[in-house]
C-alpha cells in the first residue's frame, strides 16, 4: 500500500495545507478517500493519475471533505485524458452520497455521472464490509461527529491495514476498530482545548493510540493552532509509538508492518 496526503488541513484556508484528500494505491488500483476542494489538482501537482481512479470513498459531507468532487467530476468529463477511458469508477459514501450528487447535478444540470466511462454510486452503512476495489477488503464504522460520517478500515490480501478515522470526536469504538492496523490516519484537530466534541484533540488521539496499538500514527486534519509545534515530540510525551505529523505531498509506503516515508520537497 502507498498513501499520498493530499491536504492536510481543514476548512480554514491555509497556504501550506489543503482540505482533506488522501490518495491509497494498492496493486496498481488508485482510491481517493475524501474529496477535499483542491483535490483534483493536488493530485495533478503530485503526478498522481486523477484520470484513472478506480474507487472515491467519501467518509462525510462537510465541504473540506466533499467539496472537490462535483470540480473532479466536471473535469473527468470533459477532460482529454478521460476521453478514451473505459474503466468504470465506484463512489462510495454514506447514505445520502446519491441525494447530494444529484444535488450538484440540479444546480446547473451538469450531469456529473454522464462520463466517458461507467460510474457507479454506492451507498454504505454502518458497519458494512464490501470490495472496495479488488482484493481489498474494507468494513466501516459510524463515527461521532455527522449523522452520517465514517471511519473506513482497509485490508489487503496479506492482511495489511491501514485505517482511517476521517472526522471524529472521542467514542470508545474507534480503538477496537483501528487495533494492529500497520498505519492509523487520525484526525487531530486541536492541541488541546477543543471548542466542540466532534473531534479530537491530542490527548483523545493518543488514548486511541494506546488502545489500538497501531504500527504507526499519523496525525491529520490539522488546525492552524498546529503551527510552528513540534507535532511528533508532543504525541511523543502521550504515546511511545511512532507518530507521524501529516504534510501535503508526504509519502507513505506501508510494508508487513513497516512504513518508508517519503517527505516532501520544499519549495
Amino acid at each position: 500500500m502507498k498513501l499520498t496526503i493530499l491536504g492536510s488541513g481543514t476548512s480554514v484556508p491555509h497556504p501550506q495545507r489543503a482540505a482533506s484528500a488522501y490518495m491509497l494505491e494498492v496493486d496498481n488500483k488508485a482510491i481517493l478517500l475524501d474529496a477535499g476542494a483542491d483535490a483534483a489538482h493536488r493530485m495533478a501537482k503530485e503526478g498522481l493519475d486523477w484520470a484513472g481512479l478506480d474507487a472515491i470513498w467519501i467518509s462525510h459531507f462537510h465541504l473540506d471533505h466533499v467539496g472537490g468532487l462535483a470540480p473532479l467530476l466536471f473535469g473527468t468529463k470533459y477532460a482529454p485524458q478521460t476521453q478514451a477511458r473505459r474503466k468504470p469508477l465506484v463512489i462510495f459514501g454514506p447514505r445520502g452520497i446519491i441525494e447530494l450528487l444529484q444535488a450538484f447535478d440540479e444546480a446547473n444540470s451538469y450531469e456529473l455521472l454522464k462520463q466517458p466511462f461507467p460510474v457507479e454510486v454506492r451507498e454504505v452503512e454502518p458497519g458494512k464490509e464490501f470490495e472496495i476495489v479488488t482484493n481489498l477488503r474494507a468494513r466501516t464504522l459510524s463515527t461521532l461527529h455527522t449523522p452520517e460520517s465514517l471511519a473506513i478500515r482497509l485490508t489487503d490480501t496479506n492482511n495489511l491495514s491501514f485505517v482511517y478515522t476521517s472526522d471524529t470526536g472521542y467514542t470508545g469504538t474507534l480503538a477496537p476498530f483501528a487495533h494492529g492496523a500497520e498505519l492509523l490516519l487520525a484526525e487531530c484537530s486541536f492541541r488541546q482545548i477543543k471548542p466542540v466534541e466532534t473531534h479530537l484533540n491530542l490527548a483523545e488521539a493518543m488514548q486511541v493510540a494506546h488502545a489500538a496499538e497501531p504500527a504507526r500514527v499519523v496525525l491529520t486534519h490539522l488546525y492552524p493552532e498546529w503551527d510552528g509545534v513540534d507535532i511528533a515530540a508532543e504525541a511523543g510525551k502521550l504515546w511511545p509509538g511512532e507518530t507521524v505529523p501529516a504534510a501535503d505531498g508526504l509519502r507513505l509506503e506501508i510494508i508487513e508492518q513497516e512504513s518508508e516515508i517519503r517527505r516532501p520537497e520544499t519549495e
